[in-house]
């Protein structure tokens, strides 16, 4: 593991333990250069996913990626990120679980509207305003109307 501070390759690990949620190790690292010591949190990944984007790459599955999106769509928000986390755990989890190696940008999206929607309706409305690309003020209103009619009739989607 890389050293934040200086670079260096040759860390050591002091201790390790399974965090709260068990979802991750957590390991206490110290660099043998500068002395600089470390968190770091190691999450098993059942198999090496890709994602097929829409204009047809194929680029690796990033965690990082899905929890930088995530966390920008709920930028001021008053939510727990132990909510977060679980959440985008979960929808690790799902990715992972549909059986297949290569998974769309349509699929995660999804997952990521359907996580948000339980957790925060700014959020999920900042989120599907990147997804669905609306372009005009107009969007935002049909959207909230789809939104607000699918709450009150359960067998349609948004």
């Amino acid at each position: 593991m890389r050293c934040p501070y200086c670079g260096n390759d040759d860390t050591q690990v002091k201790d390790s333990r399974p965090t709260e949620d068990s979802n991750a190790i957590r390991r206490r690292r110290i660099c043998n250069a500068c002395g600089g010591r470390f968190t770091t949190f190691e999450r098993v990944q059942l198999r090496e996913l890709t994602v097929v984007k829409k204009s047809g790459r194929k680029v690796p599955f990033d965690r990082e990626k899905l929890s930088r999106s995530v966390y920008t769509a709920l930028r001021k928000r008053a939510v727990e990120p132990e909510r977060v986390e679980r959440m985008i755990s979960g929808i690790v989890r799902q990715l992972e679980s549909l059986g297949d190696v290569e998974i769309t940008s349509d699929q995660i999206g999804e997952f990521v509207m359907e996580g948000l929607k339980g957790l925060d309706d700014v959020a999920f409305v900042r989120f599907a305003s990147v997804y669905k690309n609306f372009s005009a003020a107009d969007d935002f209103s049909s959207f909230l109307g789809e939104m607000t009619s699918s709450e009150h009739d359960p067998d349609r989607k948004t």
